[in-house]
């Protein structure tokens, strides 16, 4: 008997509890639904297959499981993609390798070992904190002295240390006991560790390992290996590269060349011609920041000039730093230097340099990180890049001339970007004849090139999972790539709350063809014909004000342009950006821009933007509202102009709005949606009741003729409201009568003020 499974959605968990433990949490209903107790161990299966203890969580969603970054790194999958949770036997490891950091190998006995991994569940392959397994901890187990035990062995870092299962015995999920055998990989044989007494030598945090930046998916090399290498061999690499593992050329970079071939140009003055700059007088130094989204590819970029010029890059995790002791810190950069220097030509590549350098507040410990990064660029055939995402949020000081005084930025990749790197990405990868990488491309607005690496891994599992044994080959096909555009969501949404066009298009709206014919030419045109624009000489417009009465479909009207568009949409709902700390509602608006730039083309829907943009002067509240609208104007029309992004506002009281909003080159199409006509009506109705079964004795477009002061959403309700009488009647009707339907009308009444309609007729009469 096949065990229950159940596909499910995965989410970050927000709780510091679960933080790399091992654990996922379901909700009540999964657990019975799965026949699970608390802290049973459950099968997931991604991109991969890992394990883990499954405990409930009330408040998550029914399809929803919620894991940590470890769990969705050992899945191979990012969050809202879908995950296969099923129960499974776990037996106890006999014994277990484990591979780590060079200091947790010579800082960590086996017994400390077994102590942070009992009671976890793994399989060979899965990345494992130290952090101990204390939610339900097993019998024997003394979780105080061990936390205790990592830090006087490691010190802080004890708690962002990962380790890696690397065998096991027997194989498939295990569980580590007090009996099992823990042992380093490559020490021996397993069964003849030293006894948990044993004690090995102790290093200071101060010896924290610099890892070498290699290719994907090849081992880090730690400073104590490279000291072994010989430095004579003019061939002596600090990895090793092959065609595998090899970073990309530079001529597989779609959408950064420009970008690549002026670092190469950089680098090629710096290391190999420093004295035509001495001539020229100029310091052969090079400080570069390197900015653009998160997951476009600027790691991928150094790496790759950096084998193109024959240079070893050197990697710092800012992130990581930032954790850390500030002495721990500052050594773990100054052993970066020195491994930099030693093997120059190279590049020190620092990722994420806002993380320890921000610009607002920067920590006591960033004087001394600019100094160490002066001393770095100090020292000849030596190249300091940092990378960025939030290039507004780096230390102005990092910009000085004596630092960071060169500046590159990689953009969002465009459609025939995106096309270039799935047929890169793609290359290796059997695919079915005939498929259209341009239709997929178009498919993926937002995406950058880890995104395209994500939907290439999302569409070789449905492939996998669709293969059998009696094909002979398994082969993508066009549909595993679409539907994975479905699962898989872009970085550059992963913090918002996205508007769901349900397969909507403009097609579904019935009636209001000029309504869908102005919202076609303000979103839809600029997007599909910029060359255009660009003839006649004009620039397309910027925003539309949809208005109208409640209730009329406004929203919908968004979702089907959205759904028509193929964009990106950011939802905002008027009061969300508003912030009683001072400045904090105009971060958000500039947010809310930027991250709308870099996901373009796109969408922003300004829902109840009345609530956001009011008259300014005529408020309470200290004048955050005035600030906002401030904030907004100069968003429309500033000095970087927008490009690839459509601002659309929604409300029912457009008398609110500040006119300077409205003016040529923000706001400047007002689009009145009406209540619908009797045409609209029936059209509605017949829409709303397309799954429902009708008596032959319903007429919807006589119906319909009697339905003056309903809304579309009333007359959406109707139908609900009769499908809810005939169930009264009985559980087992099997279709709505012209009864029901005059029965419904009695407790649906039109919602629509015949004032209110009266000013906003007048109102889109004046405009």
């Amino acid at each position: 008997m096949t065990s229950p499974r159940l596909s499910l959605t995965v989410r970050h968990t927000t709780s510091a509890l679960d933080s790399r433990r091992g654990v996922v949490r379901l909700h009540p209903e999964v657990f019975d639904a799965l026949g699970l107790r608390a802290w049973d161990a459950v099968k997931l299966t991604g991109a991969r297959v890992s394990a883990a203890l499954a405990a409930s969580a009330p408040s998550a969603p029914p399809g929803v499981v919620l894991a940590d970054d470890v769990t969705m790194a050992n899945l191979g999958l990012r969050e809202g993609a879908e995950v296969v949770v099923e129960p499974c036997e776990v037996r106890a490891a006999r014994s277990v390798a484990v591979a780590g950091s060079r200091l947790a190998r010579m800082s960590l006995t086996p017994h400390m070992l077994r102590q942070a991994l009992l009671g976890k569940v793994f399989t060979v392959g899965d990345a494992v904190s130290l952090l101990p397994q204390d939610l339900a901890p097993p019998p024997g187990s003394d979780v105080s002295a061990a936390r205790g035990a990592l830090s006087r062995a490691i010190g802080a870092t004890w708690t962002t240390e990962l380790l890696t299962i690397t065998a096991s015995d027997p194989a498939g999920p295990v569980a580590v006991g007090q009996s099992t055998v823990v042992a380093w990989r490559g020490e021996g044989d397993a069964t003849a560790v030293a006894s948990p007494s044993a004690s090995e030598p102790f290093a200071s945090a101060a010896q924290a390992t610099v890892p070498i930046d290699v290719p994907i998916d090849v081992e880090p090399v730690t400073v104590d290996e490279l000291d072994d290498t010989d430095d004579t061999d003019d061939t002596a690499q600090a990895t090793r590269d092959t065609d595998d593992t090899a970073p990309p050329p530079i001529s597989d970079l779609a959408g950064a060349e420009s970008a690549a071939g002026k670092l190469a140009e950089w680098l090629d003055l710096a290391f190999h011609r420093p004295d035509l700059l001495d001539k020229l007088g100029t310091s052969p130094r090079l400080g570069v920041l390197l900015s653009g989204p998160e997951g476009v590819g600027k790691a991928t970029l150094v790496r790759s000039v950096a084998r193109a010029e024959n240079a070893h890059v050197v990697t710092v995790e800012m992130p990581t730093l930032a954790v850390l002791e500030p002495d721990a810190a500052v050594a773990r950069l100054a052993e970066a230097v020195s491994t930099a220097s030693r093997h120059a030509p190279s590049i020190l590549l620092l990722s994420d340099i806002d993380a320890l350098l921000p610009g607002s507040q920067p920590p006591p410990v960033a004087t001394v990180v600019l100094d160490r990064l002066r001393e770095a660029l100090a020292h000849a055939e030596v190249a300091v890049v940092a990378t960025t995402a939030h290039p507004e949020s780096v230390d102005p000081r990092l910009r000085a001339v004596d630092l960071l005084d060169r500046e590159l930025r990689l953009g969002m990749p465009d459609a025939r970007t995106r096309t270039e790197l799935l047929r890169v990405l793609l290359r290796q990868t059997p695919l079915e004849p005939g498929i259209d990488l341009g239709a997929v491309a178009e498919r993926t607005p937002g995406f950058v090139a880890a995104d395209l690496v994500a939907l290439r891994r999302d569409a070789a599992l449905r492939a996998a999972l669709r293969h059998t044994d009696d094909e002979p080959e398994p082969r993508v096909r066009q549909q595993d790539l679409l539907d994975a555009v479905e699962s898989v969501r872009p970085i550059s949404m992963s913090t918002t709350d996205t508007l769901a066009t349900g397969g909507l298009t403009l097609d579904d709206v019935g009636d209001m063809a000029e309504v869908k014919q102005s919202l076609t030419e303000t979103v839809l045109w600029p997007l599909r014909y910029p060359d255009s624009f660009a003839r006649l000489g004009v620039a397309p417009p910027r925003g539309v004000l949809i208005y109208g009465p409640p209730g009329n479909g406004k929203t919908f009207l968004v979702r089907a342009l959205a759904g028509t568009g193929a964009l990106n949409v950011f939802s905002v709902k008027g009061a969300e950006l508003m912030d009683k700390w001072v400045g904090e509602s105009e971060r958000a608006v500039r947010e809310l821009f930027r991250r709308a730039a870099e996901a373009a083309p796109s969408l922003i829907f300004l829902d109840e933007v009345d609530a956001l943009a009011p008259r300014r002067g005529q408020s309470s509240d200290s004048g955050a509202s005035d600030r906002v609208v401030a904030a907004l104007l100069t968003e429309l029309d500033g000095v970087e102009p927008l490009r690839d992004v459509v601002v659309v506002g929604a409300t029912n009281r457009p008398e609110l709005v500040d006119p300077a909003l409205l003016r040529p080159g923000r706001l400047e199409r007002l689009v009145y949606v009406p209540p619908p006509d009797v045409q609209a009506r029936a059209a509605i109705l017949r829409a709303t009741a397309r799954n429902t079964p009708l008596a032959p004795d319903v007429d919807l477009d006589e119906l319909a003729t009697g339905l003056d002061g309903y809304s579309a959403a009333d007359c959406a309700a109707l139908i609900r409201e009769a499908a809810l009488t005939a169930m009264r009647e009985s559980l087992e009707a099997t279709e709505v009568t012209a009864r029901h339907l005059a029965t419904a009308r009695e407790a649906v009444r039109p919602s629509l003020d015949p004032a209110q309609l009266a000013e906003l007729e007048a109102y889109a009469r004046s405009r």
